[in-house]
């Protein structure tokens, strides 16, 4: 199993850890202490020796951030983790404060007292964030202090070390384009915006421009380590030599020099001392980066990282290992669902054992290296918590009556999935019909529509939460995100939300999730990864429009489809998905599955 069920998250621990560190902080002459939940490559996912947050206050999400005072405390979560984070955290340490209605920078200025030493590990902190954080505490009339070692580090007595998993060479046949030839165009674009050299912060970023993959985090198959790209065409890569096998080596051959990582520092003091002017990504790049160019005498150019358009955009190799991925998990996803069409009568069926069973069936496909998260399993109210994980301590069973949401996805070679489906156990509700069905049309809207060049997801978020809103109804979460490439299965910058301003471009994929949560009831959400098609003419049109092509394939439940709510249009799209999945399944699937699969996926 690519996953554990411990329960992580212990709330008891958080008032004790919380004085320690205060305690820590009075011997340093500070006031208080910053606690992202980041390591020195702001990704999504950490390596354990990383999980100072979770640690600290026992919240275990993917996004959060704390800060301790000598007098108060509070944890900064988004959407997501409203729920969550009541149950994982003492909340009378740590008051729970949203990321958006109160931004750190803001609780700062209103709660930090004049004269107060605000300390922060510039690693963790990015350019930006810093900026809006200085800005925040000179208002509050006190003094933000970067700190040269991190102050949880110095209370963690237990802390695990650092990663050190072997690099592997990706091959050709499934990134499609050589690293030679994406250094030259990375290199092409540095040119362009007149500076000397780019440094690459994102470990997959790292991974997509070498066509490597790695082993530091968890569920992403990623390198820790840091790049330099020269406007001359040459790169450095800082990494581990005990992480470089001699296949790796050879692989890399002269695209990249690779230097260990305590050269890092050096290697940006020479920058400086050259006078030169170096490329950062002010929303990705550290504090600590940023501040050492500085100090040595370099000239900061902001800009996006080179990397993350061009890996956003697939190509055509790319696009067919995704499409081949997601047969394969369709296979799997299909079995799992009659299996557990079968099962869940005789009441046995918990959360974890539907989660392990569903990635047995990942497993059996032969293909399977990760996870690409842990599985969101959730039964009647946990499925309302937007990423619930599953622990020994809250397992149940699959009841009669209830709806059971699973989001799960797979890490294979060719491509990485994401996919969710909700499940009626026994019979639903009208309710549940209800809003199972407009969570459907949102997804079907969206899914289905035709755009021009140029739009963004956030032009296109509506569409998806139109059905909703004319009930009064709405989801607190993005409706879809990027999708990496047999990399993260959270990717940039493309992504359907409210705040997904970055124009959509053909090759890009992003998922198609929107739902509905009724707090301790039930939780629904349908999610499809979508690829960008190229712009293609309509019938009668005067102008070309790009559109999407569903790459997931998996039934969706229609016992929760209420007919009636759906439109002529949206009952062909639903008609013609379960074709499409009938007719690229079926083929693995045996013929009690395939008499289930007939039933799952009938015209309605």
């Amino acid at each position: 199993m690519f996953q554990t069920y411990d329960d992580v998250a212990d709330p008891t621990l958080g008032p004790g850890r919380a004085e320690k560190l205060r305690t820590e902080l009075l011997t340093r002459g500070l006031d208080g202490f910053i606690i992202p939940r980041a390591d020195e490559h702001q990704g999504e996912y950490v390596p354990p020796h990383a999980e100072r947050l979770r640690w600290l206050t026992g919240f275990s999400g993917s996004a959060g951030l704390a800060i301790v005072l000598q007098d108060k405390a509070a944890i900064f979560i988004d959407g997501r983790y409203t729920l969550q984070v009541r149950y994982q955290v003492d909340i009378d340490v740590f008051e729970p404060q949203s990321l958006m209605g109160m931004p750190p920078a803001q609780w700062v200025e209103e709660n930090l007292l004049a004269g107060a030493k605000l300390a922060y590990d510039p690693w963790l902190h990015t350019v930006e964030s810093v900026k809006r954080l200085k800005q925040a505490v000179d208002k509050a009339g006190g003094e933000l202090v970067a700190v040269e070692d991190n102050i949880v580090d110095a209370i963690w007595e237990d802390q695990p070390t650092k990663p050190k998993a072997p690099v592997e060479p990706h091959d050709l046949i499934y990134a499609g384009t050589p690293a030679a030839e994406k250094l030259a165009a990375i290199t092409s674009e540095l040119q362009s915006s007149d500076a000397d050299a780019a440094i690459v912060t994102m470990p997959d970023s790292i991974a997509w421009l070498f066509n490597i993959r790695g082993g530091d985090v968890a569920h992403s198959p990623l390198p820790l380590s840091f790049a330099i790209v020269y406007e001359e065409g040459h790169a450095e890569l800082f990494v581990h030599e005990d992480k470089i096998s001699a296949e790796t080596r050879a692989h890399l051959g002269n695209v990249v020099t690779l230097l260990p990582p305590e050269d890092l520092g050096p290697t940006l003091d020479k920058l400086g001392t050259w006078g030169r002017e170096v490329r950062i990504d002010p929303a990705t790049c550290s504090d600590w980066i940023a501040t050492r160019l500085a100090k040595a005498g370099a000239t900061l150019k902001q800009g996006t990282d080179l990397c993350e358009l061009p890996k956003a955009r697939k190509n055509d190799t790319e696009v067919a290992g995704t499409r081949a991925a997601h047969i394969r998990d369709g296979q799997a996803l299909s079995r799992f669902l009659a299996w557990l069409d079968r099962e869940t009568p005789s009441g046995q069926v918990t959360e974890i054992s539907a989660a392990k069973q569903l990635e047995s069936f990942r497993q059996e496909t032969g293909a399977l290296k990760e996870v690409s998260f842990d599985t969101i399993s959730g039964a009647g109210p946990n499925g309302a918590i937007v990423h619930y994980r599953v622990t020994t301590d809250t397992d149940r069973a699959l009841g009669q009556g209830e709806l059971y949401l699973v989001d799960s996805g797979a890490q294979y070679l060719d491509g990485t999935t994401d996919v969710t489906r909700t499940i009626a156990i026994g019979t639903p509700t009208q309710e549940m019909k209800d809003r199972f069905t407009r969570v459907l049309k949102g997804h079907i809207g969206l899914a289905a529509a035709r755009f021009p060049k140029g739009t963004s997801g956030a032009q296109l978020d509506a569409l998806a939460r139109m059905a909703l809103w004319q009930a009064g109804l709405d989801f607190d979460h993005g409706t879809g995100h990027g999708v990496g490439s047999y990399l993260s299965v959270h990717e940039g910058p493309q992504r359907i939300s409210k705040a997904g301003h970055v124009p959509l471009d053909p090759g890009m994929i992003v998922s198609n999730e929107p739902g509905y949560y009724k707090t301790d009831a039930f939780g629904i959400r349908i999610e499809n990864l979508l690829v960008v098609t190229p712009p293609a003419p309509i019938e009668g049109g005067e102008r070309d429009m790009m559109g999407f092509e569903t790459v997931t394939l998996a039934p969706i439940d229609l016992s929760l489809v209420e007919a009636s709510l759906l439109t002529e249009d949206e009952k062909a799209w639903l008609n013609t998905y379960h074709a499409d999945v009938r007719a690229k399944v079926s083929p693995a699937l045996s013929v009690e599955e395939n008499t289930w699969l007939e039933e799952a996926t009938r015209s309605i």
